[in-house]
């Protein structure tokens, strides 16, 4: 059983990226596919799809590179299951001076750190990505 699996998410594309891997495989999940989909609408992968490989659903995010370098340059998991970051809507973080992007989780669903300062809503912060 693993405890952490967005964290293992987040060191699957790390490795990958420093790989220079096209794509990587991820066991599927809705959290998971719900992180991917932002970290697609942000910019940071070209496409995700959900593949039936056996009995487990597997994601399989195709990495984005601008003349082979990575688009991605950094992932940092922030709430882990020992220790969980909340923040109100007047503490969300800025990612790299506002260069990055903060993932957090609220009650109206999972959102980037600009569009939770525009809904005024705070929650668990997720990762961090730059």
């Amino acid at each position: 059983m693993m405890t952490d699996p967005i964290s293992d998410m987040l060191n699957r594309m790390r490795n990958a990226i420093q790989r220079k891997y096209e794509s990587v495989d991820i066991p599927a999940s809705k959290l998971k596919q719900n992180i991917a989909r932002l970290l697609k609408d942000e910019g940071y992968i070209q496409n995700i799809e959900t593949v039936s490989e056996g009995r487990h659903p597997v994601l399989r995010i195709k990495l984005k590179y601008a003349k082979d370098v990575p688009i991605i340059n950094g992932l940092r998991r922030v709430s882990r299951p020992g220790r969980r970051v909340y923040v109100d809507k007047d503490g969300i973080p800025k990612v790299r001076g506002g260069l990055g992007t903060a993932v957090i989780s609220t009650t109206q669903g999972m959102m980037t750190d600009r569009e939770s300062r525009k809904r005024q809503v705070g929650g668990e912060v997720i990762c961090y990505i730059w």
